[in-house]
């Protein structure tokens, strides 16, 4: 796998973008789920058992995945659920035009990625395919506007909005509910925590059969799913930030975990985030269980609360990128930066060899 290894440390011991970058068929990019949903593949990176650039790892199926975990694991997930948040428009004159809604504003107008931007002044007024009208207002920065509707949002993004499956996703055949997961309750993500698409209630309920517990917490994911790193360096990229929340019911979880036997798995980076994020603010006095988070986790990183991740395949030179390849060198100790990488990247090799799917309808994997 070419096209990521310098094997060197820039100056000041800054890392590129391009450190983190791999060559990827277009073939492998999943274009469709798998059918059921514990049917994708899995492959397991035992970080204990690994040496430099040489993965340690297993294959299974997903349903399998009980197999690697233990009684008293507990299971956390995003159950954030994605918005019909991509509404097709027309501009006055008739010219198409396109809105992506990210999140709610505090006035009742929302932020928004718009094309096309530079075309729209202040107060344009964008047609929406149900005969409904958004205005479009200020920019907010990191190429966002602000939008008001002409109406109840809910009831507007119900009849004119769609699914805002990612731009590499071209086959749009599968039904809405498969970029949902199951479990999926609170409305306002712009995209799917992927990771959890692989869960059945069927296996939820096993692995509750074998004492693997299940805590909830939520991200609505936003702009940064659909950003790429920005700059030559990875400290230039300035994440976004994105609202999260931590129930009582799934604090008292895990202050229960730390007096037991039992890993805390974060289902996807968005928990990984959610979770660092307490643990950070809890380290730092600022105990805290909803706010916003623009923790931006990248090698070398100190976990301090999650022990093991499942996640699916990452684009290139991309954050989620950064944050599996700090996870896989908090857990091989005394391993530099690239030596982190080049085990992560040697396992994406050998998912590609094997024909694993790739991205966000894609295989998975688990990192112990």
């Amino acid at each position: 796998m070419s096209g990521g290894y310098h094997g060197r440390m820039t100056p000041a011991e800054r890392l590129r973008v391009d450190d983190f970058a791999y060559d990827l068929p277009p073939d492998a990019i999943a274009q469709t789920p798998a059918e059921p949903r514990d049917a994708s593949r899995l492959l397991v990176l035992d970080r204990a058992a690994s040496s430099p650039g040489r993965p340690a790892l297993r294959h299974r199926t997903f349903r399998e995945i009980g197999e690697e975990l233990v009684p008293g694991d507990t299971l956390v997930v995003n159950d954030s659920r994605v918005i019909p948040a991509r509404l097709a428009a027309f501009r006055p004159g008739g010219g198409a035009a396109e809105v992506l809604l990210l999140r709610p504003l505090p006035d009742g107008r929302w932020e928004a990625l718009v094309r096309p931007s530079a075309r729209l002044r202040d107060g344009a007024r964008l047609t929406l395919r149900s005969g409904d009208q958004v205005e479009v207002g200020e920019r907010l920065g990191d190429g966002t506007r602000a939008i008001r509707f002409d109406g109840d949002a809910a009831a507007i993004m119900s009849a004119a909005g769609e699914m805002p499956l990612p731009p590499y996703i071209h086959d749009r055949s599968a039904p809405a509910d498969r970029y949902q997961t199951v479990y999926a309750e609170p409305p306002g993500s712009a995209a799917a925590p992927t990771a959890g698409l692989h869960f059945t209630p069927a296996l939820l309920g096993d692995l509750a059969d074998r004492g693997i517990r299940r805590a909830s917490v939520t991200l609505h994911v936003g702009l940064d799913t659909f950003r790429p790193l920005e700059g030559e360096f990875i400290d230039e990229h300035h994440i976004h930030r994105e609202w999260y929340e931590i129930p009582s019911q799934t604090r008292a979880t895990l202050d229960a975990l730390r007096e037991q036997r039992g890993r805390l798995v974060a289902v996807g980076t968005t928990s990984v985030r959610v979770l660092e994020t307490a643990a950070r603010d809890a380290a730092g006095g600022a105990a805290t269980s909803s706010g916003w988070s623009n923790l931006y986790i990248t090698p070398p990183y100190t976990f301090r609360a999650v022990e093991a991740l499942i996640t699916n395949f990452h684009l290139p030179r991309s954050s989620l990128l950064l944050l599996v390849t700090a996870f896989v060198q908090a857990g091989m100790p005394g391993t530099t930066v690239f030596e982190a990488r080049d085990t992560l990247l040697a396992a994406y090799a050998e998912a590609l060899s094997c024909e694993y799917r790739f991205f966000s309808f894609g295989d998975a994997m688990l990192i112990v």
